[in-house]
């Protein structure tokens, strides 16, 4: 998954979405939950199923929650051995 663009993440008691757009329109809509993520296509896998299809399956099973919920104004993370660069900036 590759994406430039603007977005929003939300945090809700009980999981937090990730909407990402393109030229205002919606591009990529995650639900991320304590033991799960679903994108907008009501498609649902686990936090582990999730890091093996679109990262790395050696990444601990709470990665992608715990990197969308980080606080900071900037959020980097590079992984030069599996080539996976995910970069956040909160306005």
């Amino acid at each position: 998954m590759k994406f430039y663009d603007k977005g929003f993440i939300r945090t809700y008691s009980n999981h937090t979405q990730v909407s990402i757009f393109s030229a205002g329109t919606a591009v990529l809509e995650l639900k991320i939950y304590e033991n799960r993520i679903c994108k907008d296509t009501f498609e649902c896998q686990t936090l582990k199923q999730f890091n093996q299809k679109h990262l790395n399956s050696s990444y601990e099973e709470q990665f992608i929650k715990n990197l969308f919920e980080k606080k900071g104004k900037t959020i980097f993370f590079e992984d030069k051995k599996n080539g996976i660069t995910i970069k956040i900036i909160k306005d």
